[in-house]
């Protein structure tokens, strides 16, 4: 299959849900209305339907051929999009941002973006690969709970050994075959297959992902492990160290020295990271008062969230908002 270049302003999107990662849509999703310049908002664009073949809610393509994203949208803006973006890598390397972290991505990478998730791309005539866009609904319920769909747990990020590698790149060009033969069978059949094809691609997705991740809890070791379950799941209510060790049935010193070995941070910088992750999205993704903000992530005073989200970020909540708007 052809790996050409993203082209400049093939992209556009939506990443906001407006309660955090594991939300699985929200805010605009499916409306299709660029939010730019109402109440300033990220621009959002829905899964364009009327680009696939035959119509069917899931493109495959060599990125930067045909166009995944409505024309004249900024790739290199902070977007959203309501839709899966799967992107496998033949050249590089680029930096893309995912939830504001910077990825370096290059050939034999896999990028995994689900909806929710703040995106941008750069130098975009830099991309070479492949890129499936699946709209959420094109899978049975089954399929999107095997398949992993809103594991955003899994980092965006991917590093297949060749082996795995090569599976994927196969079992995505025999999608990718697949959608553009719309002759052989009848539409709904053809829409079927495609479901076929597609799951079969996304369980060797997902098993790479939880792979990697069962990977990396083995590295940094079952303390930190549980840790990190437990600010994930408490960090809006429970920012204290102490509170999290007692928890799990550990002194603060093992917690400390747990976080040190996977990290080479303390247990305090692992929580109020995951804090103004948090704070970051909300911020992007909604028009929700700051100090609603500051109170969804455990900060019912809006000057204290202020004084926290500047130590961390050198900027006050509002200028963060206003430089994505």
């Amino acid at each position: 299959m052809a790996d050409e270049g993203v082209q400049n302003g093939d992209g556009g999107g939506r990443t906001g849900t407006g309660g955090g990662a594991k939300e699985t849509g929200g805010g605009e999703t499916g409306t299709g209305r660029a939010a730019d310049g109402v109440g300033g908002a990220i621009r959002t664009f829905p899964f364009p339907v009327d680009l696939s073949v035959g119509g069917v809610g899931m493109q495959v393509a060599a990125i930067g051929g045909d166009r995944a994203w409505p024309a004249g949208a900024a790739l290199d803006r902070v977007h959203r999009i309501d839709f899966h973006v799967v992107l496998l890598l033949t050249g590089g390397p680029v930096r893309h941002m995912v939830d504001f972290a910077e990825y370096e991505v290059g050939a034999g990478d896999v990028l995994w973006i689900r909806p929710g998730q703040v995106h941008r791309f750069s130098r975009t005539s830099a991309y070479r690969g492949t890129v499936l866009t699946m709209q959420p609904g094109f899978l049975p319920r089954p399929t999107v709970e095997a398949t992993g769909l809103y594991r955003y747990d899994l980092p965006p990020l991917l590093h297949p050994d060749p082996r795995a590698w090569a599976a994927l790149h196969g079992s995505l060009a025999h999608l990718r075959r697949e959608y553009e033969d719309t002759a052989t069978l009848p539409s709904a059949l053809h829409t079927s297959v495609l479901r076929h094809s597609l799951t079969a691609f996304l369980l060797r997705l997902s098993h790479l992902a939880a792979g990697s991740a069962e990977e990396a809890a083995r590295r940094t070791g079952t303390t930190f492990g549980l840790f990190r379950e437990a600010v994930e799941r408490d960090f809006a209510t429970n920012h204290s160290v102490s509170a999290y060790a007692d928890a799990l049935g550990y002194s603060r010193r093992t917690l400390v020295r747990a976080v040190r070995a996977a990290t080479g941070g303390t247990p305090k910088g692992f929580i109020d990271g995951r804090v103004v992750l948090e704070a970051k999205r909300l911020l992007a993704h909604t028009d929700l008062p700051i100090g609603r903000v500051g109170a969804a992530v455990g900060f019912p005073d809006p000057a204290n969230f202020s004084k926290f989200f500047h130590q961390h970020t050198e900027r006050t909540p509002a200028a963060f908002r206003a430089e994505l708007r």
